[in-house]
């Protein structure tokens, strides 16, 4: 019986999805949860399963279409299927010349196959070679792609494992991105410039036969579901009814096992796994996984708990009304306005953002909309800690480092955080609780020639300011030559930014959400200064300090100001209170 298979509802308020990829053919056969489309909506890019199984007579779209929910993308005979229903007399008499036929030419279709699976398995022993398929792994929380900066190899080169193979661009990073096998290059299948997305292949190698080791066990795979066929087959009976050989074949849909559990993020998360494991198909956990859904939190409709793809979309959904109601999204409910032409006035130029920009704004605009800044200022006579750092600045230098002002902010900051937690917290709106963190770590912003970076010094108060300054250089090193990974901008608790290489006199910084504060450094300059009856001149540094009017008040983010400004001016206070 000929069936059709209808793009499914994807989601709330999603019409319409972008064919990336087909991925079956005219005369495939598949089975139920077989994946059929990759499809990109403007939430997320999802695999979609088929719901039946059978062969593909007709596939009504092509790669880059675009499809409404609803529409026919293939048509399907259904196996295991009568005819119709107007002669169930004769299903009985006919069912099994038509199994022993299908079987055959199913038999026949293998028997190739076989014979392939065989000749790999006998190269592998005998230490031939093998092809194996490098896909981009998961690269962090909420990222789906990445923009290739730079391909490290070509085809002919020999790599080992862990030899670097990309470089690329997300929204918060440049990373190298290491292989996982040893081998030859035989093709490289991305280019400097493209996305690539998550799971989408980068790279094929000619591997030993050792290496490619999930080839191997999908052959083995393939062979036990060949022998299994062929028993079936030589148990069958004619008395036997037609509903024994798809019983036999139930069981391949409870596999579990994905190729995400490879990376780096399925082993910790297998490391601590749920009391419980979460009943549900593959393509419903993928789904799931897709739209950043824990498939561990859904409660299943189906019989024994089974959690369906709807279960997903209602849990997904009745989340997005929570935290719309909880008013700790970043919806304001303004829309952009219109840009104008800009033509009709004189020539323009457009340059696309990149990823680590995109994501700057959105960030940006997020805090600026959900935090309530305030900005206090204030100025420290730095005159005294200016000639104590000239003093020490050659034992800073053998260490290999230099001794700036930013280094000596660090261990001031550490120190204030300690004396006022409130600064060293976070909010939790939706259960409308203060987090305050037991650690002190802090985010340096970095000028570099594509935006903005904040990586982090972490424990900043178990370190002297020697080893501050060792490290603080080589993260802005790393910053600056691309070399920053996703661990080293995560974690911070508070920010520094320092203009006073640049100039300025004053700014007022955004706090880095989920931060609570931050401190802005200007250009120190000398100034009369009134002190004991007369003006004498002093090195006076601005500081400009924005925190969340939610949880710190003004009175204590002057206090705070001030107790930084006491400490830069009088360095002995770090030892007595610090």
């Amino acid at each position: 019986m000929a069936t059709e298979f209808k793009l499914p509802e994807l989601g709330e308020n999603i019409e319409t999805a972008e064919i990336l990829k087909v991925s079956v053919s005219e005369g495939d056969v598949i089975n139920v949860d077989d994946v059929v489309l990759e499809i990109e909506t403007d939430k997320a890019t999802v695999e979609v399963p088929s719901d039946v199984s059978g062969k593909i007579t007709k596939v009504h779209v092509k790669d880059g279409d675009t499809a409404k929910v609803g529409d026919t993308i293939l048509t399907i005979e259904e196996s295991g299927e009568s005819s119709g229903d107007s002669e169930p007399a004769k299903e009985e008499e006919t069912s099994q010349p038509a199994e022993e036929d299908k079987q055959e030419e199913t038999e026949e279709k293998e028997e190739p196959k076989e014979e392939k699976q065989a000749s790999e398995t006998k190269a592998e022993k005998s230490g031939g070679s093998s092809t194996y398929e490098f896909k981009l792994p998961e690269l962090g929380e909420n990222i789906n792609s990445a923009e290739v900066l730079k391909v490290l190899v070509k085809e002919g080169d020999s790599v080992n494992e862990d030899d670097p193979v990309l470089e690329i661009e997300t929204d918060k990073a440049t990373v190298e991105v290491p292989v996982d096998v040893s081998g030859t290059i035989k093709e490289v299948k991305i280019k400097e410039g493209e996305s690539a997305k998550v799971g989408s292949t980068v790279l094929v190698l000619e591997t030993g036969g050792g290496a490619s080791k999930s080839s191997s066990e999908e052959a083995q795979k393939k062979e036990e579901k060949t022998e299994e066929k062929k028993e079936a087959k030589k148990e069958q009976e004619p008395g036997k009814k037609k509903e024994e050989s798809p019983k036999e074949e139930k069981p391949e849909p409870q596999l579990t096992v994905e190729p995400a559990d490879t990376t780096h993020k399925a082993r910790q998360y297998k490391n601590e796994l749920p009391e419980k494991i979460a009943p549900a198909s593959p393509s419903v956990r993928r789904f799931a996984r897709e739209i950043g859904v824990d498939i561990h939190q859904v409660s299943g409709s189906g019989p024994g708990g089974r959690i369906s793809i709807e279960d997903v979309k209602a849990f997904a959904k009745n989340l997005n009304e929570k935290l719309s109601k909880s008013g700790s999204g970043a919806v304001i409910g303004v829309s952009a306005e219109p840009l104008p032409d800009f033509t009709k006035w004189g020539e323009v130029e457009r340059e696309k953002m990149s990823n680590i920009r995109k994501k700057t704004a959105e960030h940006l605009s997020y805090a600026w909309s959900v935090i309530p800044h305030v900005t206090q200022f204030e100025k420290a006579d730095i005159t005294e800690l200016e000639k104590i750092r000239k003093q020490f600045k050659g034992l800073v230098e053998a260490a290999g480092a230099k001794l700036t002002p930013t280094a000596i902010l660090l261990k001031v900051v550490a120190a204030a955080l300690k004396q006022f937690p409130q600064f060293n917290a976070s909010i939790d709106m939706d259960k409308k609780e203060v987090i305050y963190k037991k650690y002190y770590n802090v985010g340096v912003a970095v000028d570099t020639d594509r935006g903005l970076l904040v990586p982090v010094i972490r424990d900043v108060d178990k370190k002297n300011i020697v080893q501050l300054s060792i490290e603080l250089g080589e993260m802005a090193k790393k910053a600056r030559d691309k070399k920053l990974g996703l661990d080293d901008m995560q974690g911070g608790n508070f920010s520094i930014s320092n203009l006073g290489g640049i100039g300025g006199t004053y700014f007022t910084p955004i706090v880095n959400s989920p931060e609570v504060a931050i401190l802005g450094v200007s250009k120190g300059n000398y100034e009369p200064v009134y002190q004991d009856g007369q003006f004498v001149p002093r090195l006076m540094m601005p500081l400009s300090l924005s925190y969340d009017h939610r949880i710190i008040d003004g009175a204590d983010a002057i206090r705070f100001l001030r107790w930084v400004v006491d400490a830069l001016e009088n360095p002995f206070k770090l030892i007595l209170e610090g």
